[in-house]
């Protein structure tokens, strides 16, 4: 029972003894005093059961004064409030309970499954890549509610607590291939403990909160433990240009000629302010143009009159060589490296990763953050236009926003583009869902905690469908060709039919980049190294890899 549950019913008896005592103390007296008819104090109780319950009145009744004429009714409305108020903190749950589906406490009907403790919005993303590989999974959730509704959604799913032997067993570990913990980082420990005692041999991942308790979680028994906090903090640094972190990102390395990266178009560049197809990169510099962002929506191909600005982001494949003669004329001829000022919002485990890396170099940075810490050079709270005005932000380059509310984020970000509108605010966001806001408020560089997170156990659990990049905005996966084999690209419809570019065809352990997808032909052997947004994957994923 809940807590509120349990104070409901605590009040109600207690309205029910107070008002007893009350109407019984009353109605003694009335008989005696009103109506000259003295009786024990019990016999006045019992009258108030009988008025309360409806079931009569016994011997006392008629009453000859107004006095207690009135003492009646109220004690008779009382009654029947009272015995409305039982209803609906007895009768009603009960029956919404009896007659609602409940989460089941153990399943039998599956194998060879990733069983995951508890759900969360990290857990969320990561089922959407297991769904879309047709992974069986079974969450297990402590929480009765929850894990009714992602019963009624749909999900295979175990209501007790996950650091119970039992709950474990009832949620088929000894016959699961992995495990992940993202709990509390104790209850996540607890968790692996608990597996290893069901099912020594199965494969455990825990999230971890703190990376300082990264190698208790070792001790217990985790083959691997993932900080994607620390990951994302990292990689929010790397969008800021700096004297050693320019314009264009560290690339993914697919093959020792072949590059993707994400490349930023510089204000006062020789690319900056013309349109794709005046600048013809493609021919000018031999790489492949996968895609762009602009104001966090990407777009695949480009539009040949989109202008490139400073608002643009370019994804682009190529041999190392000719994507460095690309950011060449995507770096302003007048670019200098003076010491640069970047303010860090949120001193947690992101904020205190991106900082580490920033100071490497030799950024001046300026931590803010709610609370007295180490390291810590503005106390204050970041929803305040104050706090960054103390901070500097007048002559900040950047604002690193790593908070752990993405609504908080959002009103940070607004503060932070209206004190300086030529500030660049990079932003952690929790959720998914809120990375189209925090770009609306102003971010110029937006990254979900939930996707890398998920994209970080889906690399670690399914080491043959490596995903090669999960601290980015676009997702690279080497996959199967599965209903492919046998077909060209051209011929099979993949990118009008999923969205996703083709990088790189695997044949007999050598990458191949240049083929022609009109006559090019898949082998069933053959892999392929696609790049595309999370949904176009899972699109590419359910179109040519899922049973159907």
């Amino acid at each position: 029972m809940s807590l509120w549950k349990s104070r409901r019913t605590g009040y109600y008896l207690a309205l029910v003894a107070v008002t007893t005592v009350f109407f019984t103390l009353l109605y003694n007296y009335g008989m005696s005093t009103w109506e000259g008819r003295p009786q024990p104090l019990y016999r006045s109780l019992e009258i108030v059961f009988q008025t309360y319950t409806t079931t009569g009145y016994g011997e006392d009744a008629p009453w000859q004064t107004p006095q207690m004429n009135l003492l009646m009714i109220g004690m008779q409305l009382a009654g029947i409030g009272l015995i409305l108020t039982a209803a609906d903190v007895f009768a009603v749950p009960w029956l919404r309970n009896a007659l609602s589906p409940t989460a089941p406490t153990a399943v039998t009907d599956v194998d060879d499954h990733v069983v995951i403790c508890e759900y969360t919005s990290r857990g969320e993303t990561f089922i959407e890549e297991l769904e879309s590989r047709g992974r069986a999974y079974v969450i297990v959730e402590s929480d009765d509610e929850l894990a009714t509704r992602l019963h009624e959604d749909g999900h295979r799913v175990v209501h007790g607590d996950p650091e119970s032997v039992e709950v474990l067993e009832n949620a088929g570990v000894d016959r699961a291939m992995a495990l992940v913990a993202d709990s509390s980082d104790e209850s996540s420990a607890s968790i692996v403990l608990s597996a290893r005692e069901v099912n020594p041999d199965v494969t455990t991942v825990t999230l971890v909160e703190d990376v300082a308790l990264a190698e208790y979680h070792r001790i217990a028994g985790a083959d691997s433990v993932l900080s994607p906090r620390q990951l994302l903090g990292e990689s929010l640094a790397r969008q800021v240009p700096t004297a050693v972190t320019t314009t264009v990102d560290d690339g993914i390395e697919i093959g020792n000629d072949l590059e993707l990266v994400e490349l930023s178009i510089e204000s006062g560049s020789d690319l900056c302010n013309r349109t794709a197809s005046e600048v013809q990169l493609r021919d000018r510099f031999a790489v492949d143009i996968v895609g762009v962002w602009v104001d966090g929506e990407f777009e695949s191909p480009i539009d040949p009159e989109l202008e490139l600005d400073d608002d643009v982001r370019l994804l682009v494949a190529g041999d190392p060589a000719r994507i460095e003669a690309l950011r060449e004329e995507a770096t302003s001829s007048v670019r200098t490296f003076s010491r640069q000022r970047v303010l860090v919002a949120g001193y947690g485990e992101a904020g205190a990763a991106a900082a580490d890396v920033l100071d490497d170099t030799g950024t001046e940075v300026t931590v803010i953050d709610r609370q007295e810490k180490a390291d810590v050079d503005v106390v204050g709270d970041a929803r305040k236009p104050e706090t960054f005005l103390e901070a500097g932000i007048e002559d900040a380059s950047a604002v690193i926003v790593t908070l752990n509310d993405d609504t908080t984020a959002i009103f940070t970000t607004l503060i932070a583009s209206d004190l300086n509108s030529d500030v660049d605010v990079i932003v952690r966001a929790n959720e998914p869902e809120s990375e189209v806001k925090l770009y609306r408020a102003g971010a110029a560089y937006v990254q979900s905690l939930a996707t890398v997170s998920g994209r970080m156990l889906a690399s670690t659990i399914f080491e043959d469908e490596s995903v090669l990049a999960f601290d980015k905005q676009i997702n690279v996966v080497r996959l199967p060709v599965g209903r492919l084999a046998g077909r060209t690209f051209a011929g099979a419809d993949v990118w009008e039919k999923t969205g996703c570019t083709v990088l790189v065809v695997v044949r007999d352990g050598e990458l191949t980049a240049e083929f022609d997808p009109e006559t090019f032909e898949l082998e069933p052997s053959d892999e392929i190294i696609v790049a595309g947004t999370d949904e176009s994957v899972r699109v590419f994923e359910q179109t040519y890899l899922k049973d159907e």
